[in-house]
């Protein structure tokens, strides 16, 4: 149920903010289309036809289950592996479709930074899956306005992030970093290929650049963890050098870290700190990230090193989240090495949070875990203002759940895991309040909206207060002069629920809301140059002081520039079907087998203008004439303009089915089937 209010009328100082140029989509959109050229297919072909045979499948295993075809991320594990590398060859599926949203402050106007490098369990575990998977208890990261670069860290060689997480990151405003290491005798004899000579590191760094660009991911963690040659030791500096220039050419945001590992002179030994040692690889890239069993002593004499004048923020002090060796901190102690390195004003890098997980026999309580971790921190870490254009929606997907919804109801009744469904997350925090009132505010999968969990805000208002506010996003959203704003929530009874927009001069808008449930509000604001910056959910006491605790669940926040609610939507165009894979899996009785399709679906649509698209398939004939065409069934979601079907049983040949592809609007507005995409498939045995 919608109610529209009268318009309000704000005035505000005006805010000029360049909004982000969409040639970054494009450039996305235009990688992804050279990957998977249809180029055999007409572009009004509306049927294709398929001979089923059942030869081996010729995708790479590298980049798609060998099992099931679906696809799959992967790293390097070789310098050969790395060396033959072509773009050409690249997985399309691994190419993240977002880019990096802009951010107040920039990284760089950024001085107490904070790095997560996330390496769990040998890494490329159900995050691998790159249209997400089934999973009872999958780990996820959704506190990302704490942090400022994510890093996806495994002992492959080249360490490649799965697209899932570049993309939730990018939502967010956070820089992500693959890994390249060389570590042990194998190690070793690398870098001693490598770094003979200029023209073998420049090699390197070039394919390191290639596949950063292709990909979509924002640069590298450096680590060399093994002795090297005097020749290796001499060109390492030059090849970080090399490496720097050329990315930060190809990707202006990008970032070349180091790691605390091999000295100037090829020895492979830890200092837990920059010194002259080592100083010639931070003088080479954009930061230093130290090892972990440092002392308040090695912060001290670094804050009094030359060569760290000017670059405090460049160094990133390493804090194993799991306290192995002699560190200060760790586990849910990790606030006392944050402490002390904030004391003395450098950034930090967190290693290994997924602690909260792996540690934790009690899935379950992984969530929990995870917002005590962070909240201990808190004092420590700073909160950035994600920088985005209208329209901003969140309903609080943290990106899996025990089900999948659209507008409150269950579109998928299992479990499920797929970091590209994230939406923009908000605060997690627990407040108090005077005389005993307080304030928290969570992820919750046992409801939602959209998605896959909603915001749950508990608290208690104190006798003394009439109201509590909870803030939950910080932004930097410039607003159109006809703005549109929504709110879909339930509340306990005995209080009422209102939407506050905090505006760059302080004024406040507040959209107050009515009792029923689900409570969905709409409003239509008039505005003049007006720049967001937070949005706060307001809740009142109906009746007399006294102590009320209450409970509201926020489904969805949407604000719009209202001129996009009447633009036209485009149609889906060019879809086309390509690495048709057949195979046979098991029947019930009386078949004892049954046929498998296996295909990846391409189509045309600027995917930045949708939340998601839905694919479908339906029978249109076969085996048998008399069998009336099937229904719609859903296939799953797609946050690209790819979608791998992977073991779908359709009935035996001779047969003719169809797949579509349905675009969900940012909006939630449903599109007419005749906009869809489609293709039909028809099959017949060899």
């Amino acid at each position: 149920m919608h109610e529209y209010l009268a318009p309000m009328v704000l005035r505000c100082e005006g805010v000029m903010v360049k909004r982000p140029d969409d040639e970054e989509r494009r450039e996305r959109d235009r990688i992804i289309y050279k990957f998977e050229s249809c180029l055999d297919q007409p572009v009004d072909l509306k049927s294709i036809h398929e001979v089923i045979n059942y030869r081996p499948s010729l995708l790479s295993a590298n980049h798609y289950d060998p099992d099931t075809t679906e696809p799959i991320s992967s790293g390097l594990q070789s310098f050969e592996d790395l060396l033959s590398w072509k773009r050409s060859e690249a997985n399309p599926f691994n190419v993240a479709t977002v880019p990096l949203a802009n951010r107040e402050p920039p990284l760089a106007g950024s001085p107490l930074r904070t790095l997560v490098s996330h390496d769990m369990m040998g890494g490329y575990l159900d995050d691998r899956f790159l249209q997400g998977t089934e999973s009872e208890a999958p780990y996820a990261f959704y506190h990302w306005q704490y942090i400022d670069i994510f890093n996806y860290f495994t002992h492959n060689m080249v360490t490649i992030p799965p697209s899932l997480w570049t993309n939730a990151a990018h939502k967010n405003g956070v820089l992500v970093l693959g890994t390249f290491i060389t570590e042990w005798t194998e190690g070793e004899k690398t870098c001693k290929d490598f770094l003979k000579e200029e023209e073998s590191y420049r090699a390197v760094a070039d394919k390191l650049v290639q596949i950063s660009h292709c990909y979509g991911f924002d640069g590298w963690l450096i680590n060399i963890e093994n002795p090297l040659t005097e020749t290796a030791a001499k060109n390492l500096p030059l090849f970080l050098r090399y490496l720097t220039d050329q990315i930060h050419e190809r990707v202006p945001t990008s970032l070349i870290l180091w790691y605390d590992s091999v000295l100037e002179n090829g020895e492979l030994k830890w200092q837990n700190e920059l010194n002259q040692s080592n100083r010639v690889f931070f003088d080479a890239c954009d930061g230093f990230f130290t090892n972990y069993n440092w002392t308040e002593q090695c912060l001290e004499r670094m804050m009094e090193f030359s060569a760290a004048a000017g670059r405090l923020a460049d160094i990133y002090v390493g804090v194993d989240v799991f306290a192995r060796g002699e560190v200060v901190g760790g586990k849910f102690e990790t606030k006392k090495a944050l402490e002390l390195i904030r004391k003395h004003n450098f950034s930090t890098a967190i290693f290994a949070p997924g602690w909260v997980y792996e540690s934790h026999d009690d899935k379950n309580e992984f969530r929990n875990n995870q917002d005590k971790f962070w909240a201990l921190l808190s004092d420590f870490l700073y909160i950035h203002r994600t920088s985005l254009p209208l329209p901003f929606i969140s309903s609080f997907c943290q990106g899996f759940g025990s089900a999948l919804y659209w507008r409150g109801q269950k579109e998928l009744s299992r479990s499920w895991f797929n970091l590209s469904g994230q939406e923009i997350q908000p605060l997690y925090y627990k407040k108090q309040l005077e005389n005993q009132g307080w304030l928290h505010t969570r992820g919750c999968p046992l409801d939602a909206w959209s998605g896959g969990c909603s915001l749950v805000i508990d608290g208690l208002i104190p006798r003394s207060l009439s109201s509590v506010c909870a803030r939950i996003f910080t932004l930097h959203v410039p607003l159109a002069i006809s703005t549109f704003v929504s709110l879909v929530y339930k509340s306990s009874a005995g209080v009422t629920v209102s939407l506050e927009l905090k505006t760059s001069d302080a004024t406040i808008c507040t959209n107050k809301g009515l009792q029923y449930i689900p409570m969905c509000r709409c409003s239509q604001l008039a505005l003049q140059g007006c720049v967001l910056r937070e949005v706060c959910v307001c809740v009142v006491r109906n009746g007399e002081p006294k102590d009320t605790p209450f409970s509201c669940r926020v489904g969805e926040i949407m604000v719009l520039d209202a001129s996009s609610l009447v633009v036209p939507i485009e149609a889906i165009e060019g879809v086309c079907v390509i690495d048709v894979v057949w195979l046979k899996g098991s029947g019930s009785p009386p078949d004892s087998a049954c046929l498998l399709l296996n295909a990846t679906l391409r189509w045309r649509f600027p995917a930045h203008s949708v939340r998601h698209f839905r694919v479908y398939w339906r029978r249109l004939r076969g085996p048998s004439p008399r069998i009336p065409p099937g229904e719609l069934v859903l296939l799953g979601r797609s946050y690209s303009t790819l979608f791998r079907v992977a073991e779908l049983k359709v009935p035996n040949p001779p047969g003719l089915l169809e797949l579509l592809v349905e675009p969900v609007t940012r909006e939630g507005f449903l599109m007419p089937e005749n906009q869809w995409g489609r293709q039909s498939l028809s099959y017949t045995e060899e």
